[in-house]
Parts: structure tokens; sequence; C-alpha cells
């Protein structure tokens, strides 16, 4: 172990080039020369005493001693952001805000919030991440993400920013060749059209009833399902944003309208922790804000 200490400074051009996935990247994500990125990890490298980075000819990459201690050193300094925020809770905010967002229609729905977010906050280095995968918050150094669809119980704190719509649809051909399903339980003899292994909850009067629907197509974003339903694989339940032209056009026609879902939501999930930082808190206020009046637009899961 090297006599040298170590400083946040360090620490968190580390995150940076480990996130970045170089020193090139890093440096402009930070607005400084590559040599003062390299002089830093060599000062944190000697303070530890061991190798964090592995130069090699197509880059960096990251020991496995630089892959465990790049969890600890994010943490890190997200606790000094926190706290810096905590004593100076009207100060201009800064540091990096890094969320997951889902990919379907968040870059139309979400992105504008986010940028707004940016160009509000100069001192803030933001990160979305695009992607209709399920997020490991924790594992993957996430400071939050935006979730939609019906939540479902876990550790995290989440915070609701606006109502979600949609509707089981399918192509025409589709329902000429297998038929109209009327009621729940004729749906799950009908191929379903999922991102995984989803349950659909449907209205029947003033009761919920949860389905868990089978089929043998499945994609990772409402895009790709869209297709899939107007190629008539099956029925599908998408977001209206998705749905709306192929509805208007005729490619798509609505299914089950005598138990239509209920609404969903967007949600803002964080992990958990005592004090929110200021940078999510902000945010969520503008996503609730950009949702007055709220996008008509679900999905078929949280993601």
């Amino acid at each position: 172990m090297g006599n040298a200490e170590v400083n946040i400074e360090e620490l968190q051009t580390f995150v940076e080039v480990a996130d970045a996935g170089g020193i090139s990247p890093a440096a402009l994500r930070l607005g400084i020369a590559k040599s003062i990125v390299s002089r830093r990890l060599a000062r944190l490298e000697k303070a530890l005493g061991v190798q964090l980075l592995a130069r090699t000819t197509r880059g960096t990459a990251l020991t496995e001693a630089g892959a465990t201690f790049r969890d600890y050193a994010a943490r890190a300094c997200a606790e000094i952001d926190a706290a810096r925020e905590t004593i100076l809770p009207t100060g201009e905010l800064r540091g990096r805000l890094r969320v997951a967002v889902p990919l379907s229609f968040g870059s139309t729905h979400f992105a504008p919030a986010i940028a707004e977010m940016a160009r509000r906050h100069p001192r803030v280095n933001i990160q979305a991440c695009y992607s209709d995968r399920f997020v490991d918050l924790i594992a993957e150094g996430y400071d939050c993400a935006i979730r939609v669809g019906y939540l479902q119980d876990s550790n995290l704190i989440a915070r609701r920013i606006g109502p979600i719509y949609g509707k089981l649809v399918a192509s025409p051909d589709y329902i000429q060749a297998h038929g109209q399903p009327n009621s729940p339980e004729e749906l799950l003899s009908h191929q379903a059209l999922m991102q995984g292994t989803e349950t659909w909850q449907l209205t029947d009067g003033d009761k919920i009833i949860t389905v868990r629907p089978q089929g043998r197509f499945k994609a990772d974003n409402g895009t790709a399902l869209v297709a899939a339903a107007t190629a008539g694989l099956g029925i599908a339940y998408l977001p209206d944003c998705l749905t709306h032209p192929h509805l208007a056009s005729g490619a798509l026609v609505p299914v089950m309208i005598n138990h239509p879902p209920p609404p969903a939501g967007a949600y803002v999930i964080r992990p958990p922790g005592q004090h929110p930082a200021r940078k999510i808190r902000v945010l969520t206020e503008l996503l609730i804000e950009y949702f007055d009046p709220p996008p008509h637009f679900a999905t078929t899961l949280v993601v």
C-alpha cells in the first residue's frame, strides 16, 4: 500500500475513466487535458499501491483490483456530492448524474426534460443511458432511473411523475385468423407479444384482473413489438404513443375493449438512502412539470 493520500478529485477522475472506457473519452467528459487525467490516475495508483488500469494497444481496461475499487470510488464520490448539497442546499447544482431511461419512448418523452435539466444547470454532467432492459441501479452505478408501467415491490424508492396510458392491439389479419378474445380467459389462448415474462393487468368493472399471457415472440423494446403486431404475430400491450398512427391507419385494431388495462405510471426510481441527492429531486420535479398535461403512453412492464 502506498503512503500518499487519496483525494476526491483523483477518485472522480478514476470513476470517469472506468465508466467512459478510456482516458480520452474521460478527458472529454471532464473538460480537461488527457495529460491531467493520466497524472491523477498515476497519483491514485501510487497512493493505493495497486494498478487500477491496464494500458493496452486497444486502450484502457480495468484490472481486477480496478473493477472492485470502481464501485467503492463511485459510492464515495456520490456521498461527497450529497454532503455538499446537504450543507449548501441553495447552491448551484454540480457533479455527475447518471440516469437510466427506457428506450422505446424515452428519447421522445423524457429526453426533452433531461436536456432542459442540463440547460438550466451547466455544472451538472448528465449521462443518460437509454435501454429497455432492466437496469440494476446499485450494481451498475446509476443515480436514478425512469421506469414506466406497474411498479413491482423492491427496495428501491419511487416517486410517481405522471400517468401512463396504453391498450391491447393486434392486426386485422391476426384477428381474422384467430378470433377476437372477449374475456381474460380467452386472451390466455392467444399469442402474446411481450418483452419478457411480464403480467398484464386488465379491468373488469371495478376489479383489476392480472393475467400471465404466453407467446413465442419476445423483443426488448416497444418499437419491435409494434412491428410484430402489425405483422400479425399476436396481441401486444403497448403505449398509445407507439400505436396511435397504426390504429389511425387501420394496421392495428384495439383488442379487449371491454377489459381495458388500468392507467399505469411513470416513476423516478432511486436506491435507498436517507437524503436523496438534490440533482435527483430537481430532475424529478422537472419531469413532473413536463408531464402536465401528461403524454398518453404506456408500456407492458416496468423497464
